[in-house]
């Protein structure tokens, strides 16, 4: 949830030419990724959970890229801007992957 209020306003930086471009697109990335972590806790099976963190995972993949097209590559937001947000995309992306290991010795065991 913090990842997605800081994408917010890193997406209310960009130029108006990109309102329906890229800062459309970080929107939808950073929003998706709890409403999947959400939808898989939320089914019937921890093989269900592993795999809407899989679809979490991509979207933080996703918006990792974005966020890097914004400051290094297309000069649209300043680097030290977005320091925040890809410090928070990388310990995310952590905790997924530590939650999908425990996750899958479970369906082991």
């Amino acid at each position: 949830m913090d990842l997605c209020q800081e994408v917010y306003t890193l997406a209310a930086l960009l130029p108006e030419t990109e309102k329906y471009g890229l800062a459309s697109q970080l929107r939808r990335a950073a929003v998706s990724i709890p409403s999947n972590i959400a939808e898989g806790a939320a089914r019937n099976s921890t093989a269900e959970f592993i795999q809407f963190l899989g679809m979490a995972r991509g979207s933080l993949a996703e918006l990792d890229t974005q966020l890097h097209l914004c400051s290094r590559y297309l000069g649209l937001l300043e680097p030290q801007a977005v320091e925040t947000a890809l410090e928070l995309v990388e310990r995310i992306s952590k905790m997924i992957n530590s939650l999908r290991r425990t996750l899958r010795g479970k369906t082991r065991a």
